[in-house]
Order: C-alpha cells, then structure tokens, then sequence
C-alpha cells in the first residue's frame, strides 16, 4: 500500500472527527439488533445475578454491591462481542484502506470507535440506575458505593474496550477477535483473583493484587476514588490505544521499506507505553489522593481516631500478625488492614510505628507473640471440589504502649454474614472503633499507673466545707485531720495545679451555707436520728471557670486509704484519658435449680464484654443506700420493686452530678421455650414522675418492625417438617430513620434500632423546665398501644401482624435523653439512711459483753443537681438482653449488636467521652433493609425487570426518533445534490 497523502481541506478539529466517529459507531450498534441483544444480555444477567445469585432480599442488607460484584466477569465476554467487529470487519470488507486515506487522522478513529463502544455501556449503565432507586426506597442506602460502583464500572468497561479494539485491529476475523479480547482481559482478571492470591500469600499476592483488576474495581465500589486506582485503568487504555494506534499505522505503511519516519513512530509508541506503565510506579506511594465518598467516611480515619492519636505521650507500637497462607475469604482483607495501619502511622506523626509480622517464617516472632501477647493461630477449615484442609493462620493485631497491650484478634476485626447454607459474606467489621478503642485502652491503662497530675492541663482548687471539730462526731474528727494530710501530700505531687482551702459554712452567720444550698443543694449532714447534731463534711473540686466543681463522695468505711481513693477518682474526672467506671444494676433472678441450672433472669454477657472493653464495670445492687465513691456512671437494668434505700442511692448519685442510664418499663418477657410477660413494678415510678417522666401501663406495637423467627410444620411427602420462618413481630419495632434522633450523639451514628417489647414515654415539659428533654427513639406514625400480655402472635386470625391492630394510632417516644438541673425526689425529706442507721454505739453485745461502738453512717440529702446532671431514659427492660439480642441476630445472619452500640453511645454522651462517638456502626453491613410484608420482596423484582423492559423500549423509541430525523436530513442532501 502505498503511504497516503493527508488531505485537510477543512482542517477540522479532532474533537470534531472523534465526535462524528462516534456518533457513527454509535448509530452503527443500533442499526442491527446487535445493540439490543447487548443492553438486553447485561440487564438480563445483571439483574438476575442481583436478585437470585447473591439473593439480594436475604442479605438483607441496603446496598447494591451484587449489582456491581459480577460486572468484572461479565464485561469481559459483553465488551469482547461488542468490539469484535470494530476493525476486524472493516478489514475483512476491504473498507479500512478508505478510512486510513480518508482525511481523518488515525488517532481521531481509534479514539471515535473508542468513545463509540464505551458510550454503549454507558447506556447499559444507565439502564440499571432504577436498581438503587429500588434499593434507597428500601432501606438507607449509602450513596457513596453506587457512585464508586459506577465510576469504578465505567474507568473498566474502558479498559476492556482498549484491549478489545486492540485485539480486532490485529485479525479479519470476528471470531478470533473475540476469543483473543476475553483471553486477555481473562487474563487481567485471573491476576488478581482471591483464588490466585491465595495460592502465594501477601507478598507475591499484594503485588498481583495490584497488577489484576479486580483488586482495583472492589476498592473504587467501596466509595473510595483512589488515584492510583483510577489511573491503574487509565494506564491500560493508554496502552492499549497506543498499540492499536501503532497497528493502524504499521498498515498505511505496509509494503514500503521502513523508514527514520516508521522507526519514530515506533520509538513514540513504545515511549507512550512505558510512561503509562512506569507511572503507576510513580504513583504507588502517593496515599494522600484519595476521596473516601461513603457517608460515614467508612474508610478514612476519623476526627476522634485523631483526637485519641493527640494524647500519645509514649511511641505507640502497632504489629500487625498476618500469614502467608491463610483462608481465601480472609486474604483480600490483609491489604486492607495494612493500609489502614499505614494510615495510623502517618496520622500519628512519628509518635507511632507499624510492623507487620509472619509468624509461620519466623520461629523466634512465633514464640514471641505466644509468650508476650497470647497471639495464637487460628484453625480455619477450606474445602475445595478435590479436598479439604485446615489452615492455621493468624489474623491478629497487638498494640503496645508502655507496658501495657491489647491483642485483636480475627473475631474482633472479621464480620461473617451467613447467606446459604455454604455461602458466606465476609467483610472487615470495623477496623478502626476496633483499633482506636484498643488504643484508647491502653493509653488509659497506662496512665492510670502514673500521676494523674501529668494529665490535668489546668489547675484545680480542692475545698473542704468542714464544720469545726468541736461540732463533728468523733470518728469525722479523726477523718477531718487525715483528709488535710491527703491534701498536702497531693499537693507536693501536684506542684502547682492543686490549691487548697477549708471553710466553715457556718461561719460568719450561714452565708456560705445559703451559697452551697443554691449552687450544689448541699444541706446539714447528721450521723443518725439518735445523734441529730446536724455538721459540714462536704469535699469539691472546682476548675476554672463558673462551672460547678464535682463532688467527693465521704466514703462508707471513713478511713483514711478509702477517702485518699475517692480524692483520686474525683480528680480523675478531671484529667483526660483515665479510664471510667460504671456501676451496673441488673434484675436478680431466681437462683438454680434442679430443673433450671442456669437460674432466672436475664443475662447481659454481650453487653458487659462490650462494655469491659472502654469502661471498667462494677456491679452493684444499691441495698445499702449508696453508690460507690469511684463511680462515674450508673447503669440500671430492668429493675424490679427496688427499695426505698436504692431509689436513694440513684437519686443522690443524680443530684451528685453523676449520669443515670436506665431501661425499665412496666412488662418483663421472659424468652425461653415460648415467650410469656407479665407486669412488674420496677419501684421507679414516682420517681420518675417526679420529673416529669411517665412510663405508659402498656407496650408498643409497630407495623413497620424486625422479624420474629417462628416454628412453622408443613407436611412434606406425608412427613411433617419443623422450619424457622421470619414473620414480622409488631412487639419489635424497627427504629429507622425519621425515629431516629439524627441529631444527638447517641443516635446520629445508628442507622437502625430494634426495641423489644418497649412501652410508650410521656414527658411533662412543665417539670422539665429547667432541663430540655431530647426524644432519642420514635415509632412509626402508624404504631398502636396494648397492654395485654399475650404477646404470642396469631398469624391465623392476623396474618400482616399476628395481634390485632389498635385503633388510635401515632407516634410513640420510647427513650429520652434530659440534661441540666435536677430537684431531689428526697427534697425536705429525711434521709432514708437516717432511719436505717444503727446507734452510734450499743452499750452490750449479744452476749451482755461491752460491744465496740459502731461507726456513725453520714447521711444527708442533696436538694439539687448541679446543671451537668443527665438521665438517658429507655423504655424497654429486655431489649438489651443476650436472648432479645439473639433472636435478631437469628434473623439477620450475622450478630445483631445495635443494642449494645445504643447503650455505649449513651454511656460516652453521659460521661462526656467523645473518644468512640461516631466510630460505633461504621460497618458496612450496618445498613440493613427496612422490614417489609411477607410476599412484597417478589414485587420489588418484578418491578425492576419491568422496568428494564421499559427502558429497553424507550431506547428502541428513541432510535426510531433518531432514525427517521436522520433519514429526513438524509433525503434533503440528496434532494440538493
């Protein structure tokens, strides 16, 4: 062929000739039904790999990964049939010696059959968009990913098309065309498969990770635009557009003896392709440009990762425990791990390190880790078609600061949602509230061996309202001389951040009794009725600031180690970082028996190892009337007929300005072999009521809720059968949305909550004046009330809702949040300690001997809270339960621990602890499907085949439109020539 003459009479552009092109290419796809044969196979199989490969309604969860989970596969045989022609059949029609003399530039056609083929799978795209429509309808969908799952599509669909225009330009046949495009980007995808890497372990599988394209399509659907990722596609479309550039050119010059012109534009093409290739090298440490667009920010450390990251004071240790052969379900999650290490590393700016460690090839780290950290292998089971194995493999994470360390293992970082019987989703849980907790752990553990003065920033005052020695009882007279030993001690510790002054507030006429009644309602102590000389023995740190200080607590044994324990709580509440206490209430059950080993009551066991890893627990049960000194928090479950003494002890502790966390409500459920309630009295409700809190004699009952799993018996070939069936439950309302306060800190990181069994909250805003009630939890709009106990359904006389609806129905408020100042319920009553107090002393013991006088209980009543006070109110006793928390875990197929995230965020909003807020419920699994009749899912699919019925038609339409205005223009050119 002889080399042609470019003609540029018009000199157009080359967006203009790119333009045309691939509009004609375009146009071409439409004008035989090879176009509707593409956009009808990928919605065909996408839409049935969505709803019955991946079993969209089971997982149950509110995204639209199996949308895009099978699009790395598929693309690669829809684009190899539809690039298969592009050049192949202009070859073998003898037209492609026209197009490369036509005075069109070869770069202008490789780029217009490029954008023509790529705008087809655009179009399909487009064609599924109704999908997460159908999807945000159905529960709250994270935008994020579908925006990535697109982008992500869109930067692949065009790097198969490079390859497949490359492969058609190379051969005259269709056939061959197609073959060799699926083998290469078969290839592509076979590089960096789970199976591949598997088979060699991290560092030979990280770097085929990086060189196959599945690796980099699964980061970009996460909803995390990476660059390195998106110019990983760009750099083969770069590649291969510049050899099928090279191949058009090679064959305007065929025939003719080669040239310096022929050997440049080799020299070019080479160069093009080496710099594409050689700038992923470039790229690969560039981590910083990154766009992590999922709501919750699921892959990018948070505000309060930072924060914590701030109070390092010693080089923080992070070792990674990872093996080389592991379960192929938990390879693809190594990467991901390492990367968010690395990113705690350059967060903390030097003050930490990161290792990431094999055991298996390193004796000396396995023995190690075994003897110092208790970091063991795991044995995971994989089976194959050929045979099945057990590999032990590690999958632990150690952080090290100063002698202390917390291990995370494979059960703390791993979340396995069970799909089928063999079918398994397992993703990362939350790797970083996993870490930044451990962190958080370890720093508080080590500073609370240290001086808790080297935490406080700024100075405190310690003052002591103390009665003169001559009007204190004998014992408080020693006490008094201690407790001003204890403050010169702390001070020479303190050096200058710990000022000290004693007052009489009886001095000078009461003024300053008058001031500490208005400021902390502070009131004349007594020993007991028998001794009613009333004193002064109150303890308070003050800040800076008008703010109240905090109370120290007298402790109950009145000697001088336990009053030193509770000056050093009490100043630990003031310094950052230490770790805080709650106390913990829970119902007593009935004690075990032959018949029940186990006992009565409910059990609490995922809570309190929730709760033990950010706070230390205690429990209590309150009879003595008080709350130990070291207590930051009370935490009360299902309480029943509590005492006077113990609605004392909560209500004193309030007034102290400690934070109370309550769930209680009139029913108790008991779950065993059936489900039966019964009404209790948790001896709170004039309590209760006293500020303005009423817990309605009734539950409630939602037609939007979780379901309930119920043995179901159909007769199969004359054999009856027992299966579990999810049938909706009204008594377990799914809390979602609008229900949810999105704007409080306890519930603006919850995406949904289901509350067992939880009865209705009147709040009344005229006693609640002083303090702003703040509704946490609401039921749907069309929730009704019952108070029966019956609370086992009838499917057969109500199949929608087993129960029978109510007729008024509304929404219902099922737990509040109140901060500020709270009046005392004891308010100008006696203490009920005074009356329970024994003398002060007994003249003769049981035996007529001369008994040892008892010491005196130091009572009072505090008349008000100061402004920091808060209650967290929940209306349900059960709904934090291992039982309630394992049957919807049942119904999910993963563990349910929305509960006990609800409880953690409440306790952190109590204690001011902003450290993990937030951080709780960024999973991706966290977003779940809002509960829907049976029978309605089928709907749903079914809509979304018709829609892409319609769309199909639509397209068809528009072609039709197109066509006849193109055929039109067509006839009025001929007409004019």
């Amino acid at each position: 062929m002889s080399e042609p003459i470019h003609h540029r009479s018009h000199h157009r552009s080359l967006a203009a000739d790119v333009r045309r092109i691939a509009s004609k290419e375009f146009r071409g796809f439409f004008a035989t039904p090879a176009a509707y044969l593409f956009l009808g196979a990928f919605l065909g199989v996408t839409l049935f790999a969505f709803f019955w490969l991946e079993s969209f309604f089971a997982r149950n969860l509110a995204d639209v990964r199996p949308l895009f989970q099978w699009l790395p596969l598929l693309l690669i045989f829809l684009v190899a049939a539809l690039t298969m022609r592009a050049w192949s059949e202009e070859r073998r029609a003898g037209t492609l010696e026209s197009l490369l003399t036509a005075p069109v530039s070869p770069l202008a056609l490789v780029l217009g059959k490029f954008s023509g083929c790529l705008a087809l799978v655009a179009l399909a795209l487009a064609l599924t968009v109704p999908l997460p429509i159908t999807v945000a309808l159905l529960g709250p969908l994270d935008v994020g990913p579908v925006i990535g799952g697109y982008v992500a599509t869109l930067f692949l669909a065009a790097a198969y098309v490079a390859i497949g225009l490359t492969m058609s330009s190379r051969t005259d046949n269709p056939i061959v065309a197609l073959i060799l495009t699926a083998l290469v980007c078969g290839l592509f995808y076979v590089i960096g498969s789970d199976l591949l890497i598997s088979l060699f372990g991290h560092p030979i599988g990280g770097v085929l990770a990086k060189l196959g394209v599945g690796t980099r399509f699964e980061s970009i659907t996460r909803g995390v635009l990476d660059l390195r990722d998106l110019y990983y596609y760009v750099a083969i479309v770069g590649v291969f557009l510049t050899l099928n550039l090279y191949g058009l050119e090679k064959l305007r010059w065929a025939g003719n003896p080669a040239s310096r012109r022929h050997r440049g534009i080799a020299l070019v093409a080479a160069l093009a392709a080496a710099n594409f290739v050689v700038a992923n090298l470039w790229l690969a440490p560039v981590s910083a440009v990154r766009a992590d667009i999922t709501h919750d920010r699921l892959y990018s450390l948070s505000d309060a990762t930072r924060q914590q990251l701030d109070q390092l004071r010693e080089p923080l240790v992070i070792r990674g425990y990872f093996s080389s052969k592991t379960h192929p379900l938990l390879a693809p999650l190594v990467p991901q791990v390492k990367d968010l290490l690395e990113e705690y590393a350059v967060a903390a700016g030097g003050r930490a390190s990161v290792e990431f460690i094999d055991p298996t090839r390193d004796r000396a780290a396995e023995d190690e880790a075994a003897s110092k950290y208790d970091v063991r292998p795991v044995p995971f089971q994989t089976a194959t078609r050929y045979q099945s194995a057990v590999v032990n493999s590690y999958f632990d994470i150690v952080i090290a600061y100063g002698d202390q360390h917390e291990k995370l293992g494979f059960r703390d970082l791993v979340e396995v949602k069970v799909r089928g019987e063999r079918d398994l989703d397992v993703r990362l849980k939350n790797p970083e509230y996993g870490i930044t907790r451990a962190i958080r752990k370890v720093i508080n553990s080590y500073q609370a061996g240290g001086n808790v003065f080297d935490q406080i920033a700024k100075p405190v005052s310690f003052v002591g309202y103390l009665s003169v020695d001559a009007r204190l009882p004998g014992d408080l007279r020693k006490l008094a001389g201690e407790l001003r030993e204890i403050v010169q001690d702390l001070q020479q510790q303190a050096g200058d951040k710990l000022k000290a002054r004693f007052e009489d507030p009886d001095a000078n006429g009461g003024a300053l009794a008058a001031q500490l009644e208005k400021r902390y309602g502070f009131g004349p102590q007594i020993a007991s009725l028998v001794d009613p000389q009333p004193f002064w023995f109150y303890m308070v740190l003050e800040g800076d600031g008008d703010a109240p200080g905090i109370q120290v607590p007298l402790p109950e044994t009145l000697d001088k180690d336990a009053l030193k324990r509770a000056i050093t709580a009490a100043l630990q509440r003031l310094a950052p970082g230490f770790l805080k206490t709650v106390a913990v209430v829970k119902p007593e059950g009935e004690p075990p028996s032959q018949f029940n080993p186990r006992g009565g009551g409910a059990r609490y066991a995922q809570l309190d190892a929730a709760l033990n890893e950010s706070v230390r627990t205690r429990a209590v049960d309150l009879k003595d009337g008080r709350v130990p000194d070291d207590v930051d928090l009370l935490l009360v479950l299902g309480p029943k007929s509590l005492d006077d003494q113990q609605r004392f002890a909560i209500d004193q502790f309030l007034m102290r300005g400690g934070s109370v966390v309550l769930a209680t409500s009139p029913y108790d459920v008991e779950i065993g072999q059936t489900l039966s309630a019964s009404k209790i009295d948790s001896g709170l409700n004039d309590w209760l009521a006293h500020y303005g809190l009423t817990i309605g004699d009734s539950m409630v009952l939602d037609p939007r809720n979780a379901a309930l799993p119920v043995p179901v018996e159909r007769n199969i070939g004359g054999l009856p059968v027992r299966e579990l069936r999810m049938l909706p439950y009204p008594h377990f309302p799914d809390v979602r949305g609008a229900g949810l306060n999105d704007s409080h800190p306890i519930t603006a990181a919850l995406t949904q909550l289901t509350l067992n069994w939880a009865s209705p909250i009147t709040v009344d805003t005229a006693k609640n004046a002083r303090r702003e009630p703040v509704e946490l939890l609401r039921s749907s709009a069309d929730a009704w009330l019952s108070d029966s106990t019956d609370v086992l359904p009838e499917y057969r006389l109500y199949p929608d809702t087993g129960f029978k609806p109510g007729d008024s129905r509304k929404a219902e408020v099922m737990a509040v949040a109140l901060e500020g100042r709270f009046d005392s319920f004891y308010a100008g009553k006696p203490s009920p300690l005074a009356a329970s107090t024994p003398p002060a002393s007994a003249p003769t013991s049981a035996d007529g001997a001369a008994a040892e006088p008892a010491r005196p209980a130091v009572t009072s009543v505090i008349d008000h809270s100061p402004d920091t006070a808060k209650l967290v109110l929940i209306a349900s006793n059960s709904f934090a339960t291992d039982a309630a928390i394992d049957f919807a875990s049942q119904g999910l197929g993963q563990a349910y621990t929305k509960p006990v995230e609800f409880l953690q965020n409440s306790i952190d909003w109590s204690l001011e602890d902003r450290g993990l807020l937030g951080l709780r419920g960024r999973s991706p699994l966290a977003r779940t499907l809002a509960p829907m009749p049976e029978g309605r899912a089928p709907v749903w699919e079914y809509l979304n085949y018709a829609l892409a019925l319609l769309g199909l038609a639509l397209v068809w339409l528009w072609r039709r439109v197109i066509g006849k205005r193109d055929a039109r223009r067509y006839a009025r050119i001929l007409a004019e020539v």
